[in-house]
């Protein structure tokens, strides 16, 4: 699915080490997925972008290949504050002090972490369909509630949703992802089974369940904190969300974003479903490669 890419891996500071596949060239653009897949989402539009950008697509700590560290005192280690130094610490050992910022789900809530924490090192940012994690959980209504239902069962105290998903893993997230609108069948055979794999895999299922936990906890401690002392976005953003998804349903996107934003927020949404990159990759790649290559 990556030919002409490399696979590597990266340590961090506290011995997390990062796995991530490169190539292409041009400005460099780092590319972050969501869950409960791994980097292998962006297959389908890499060929395209390697083009022009020089692409950095890793596993998130706690997803694919990449460690599951123990959680800490109030899930600090998945804190997306934490996840977000996780990627410039890579995107600097990769000579990359200013990049383009793309990312989908999790690893959208990561990159806004990210843009508020360094914006010196991110020139735009591409987000897919979410809205402001703050935002989203002040907002609940019933029928978000019942569709993100799995945002409420992870951030139970553990073991409780660890034990419920570790005997089949695989079982749940056929049934998570095989859910949403275009179900299964639109998923590369190569691709499902690698969401498998990495999803079985020792560790993956608590540092999921943790990743969620921070985001009800102290991601959101950040974020308030970050809204009382004006700190909004200030790089050009872009964002993109599945017209036949939650967001669609529950959240005025754009004036949320706009909300947080110091600069200019521009979006709107696509004809698909959650998983955009792989539901509708011409448009992805033709929006990103637009937006990015402005100011390149």
């Amino acid at each position: 699915m990556f030919d002409g890419f490399v696979q590597k891996q990266f340590t961090v500071s506290d011995g997390v080490t990062i796995n991530y596949r490169t190539g292409g060239s041009g400005p460099a653009l780092l590319l972050l997925h969501g869950h409960p897949q791994t980097h292998v989402m962006w297959h389908r539009v890499a060929p395209a972008l390697a083009e022009n950008f020089t692409l950095v697509m890793p596993d998130l700590r706690g997803y694919g290949d990449s460690s599951k560290p123990e959680a800490g005192e109030n899930c600090i280690a998945y804190s997306k504050r934490v996840m977000a130094e996780d990627m410039i610490l890579l995107m600097r050992s990769l000579g990359h002090d200013a990049f383009f910022l793309g990312a989908h789900d999790r690893g959208a809530r990561v990159a806004h972490r990210a843009a508020l924490d360094y914006p010196q090192h991110i020139k735009k940012l591409f987000l897919m369909d979410i809205a402001p994690t703050l935002d989203m959980y002040e907002g609940t209504s019933r029928e978000f509630a019942t569709a993100y239902w799995h945002w409420f069962l992870f951030i139970q105290p553990a073991p409780f949703p660890e034990r419920m998903i570790e005997p089949d893993p695989v079982a749940f997230i056929r049934r998570y992802m095989g859910a949403r609108y275009a179900g299964l069948e639109m998923f590369c055979p190569e691709a499902l089974s690698e969401y498998e794999r990495c999803y079985a895999l020792p560790g993956t299922v608590a540092a999921v369940c943790n990743d969620y936990r921070a985001s009800a906890g102290i991601d959101l401690d950040l974020d308030r904190e970050d809204r009382k002392n004006g700190n909004h976005l200030a790089m050009p953003l872009h964002v993109l969300w599945a017209r036949h998804g939650v967001m669609e349903r529950c959240f005025d996107v754009l004036g949320l974003w706009k909300a947080v934003s110091k600069n200019s927020v521009t979006g709107q949404n696509v004809e698909c479903g959650h998983y955009l990159a792989e539901e509708a990759p011409d448009l992805i790649a033709r929006e990103m490669t637009a937006f990015f290559a402005v100011s390149r």
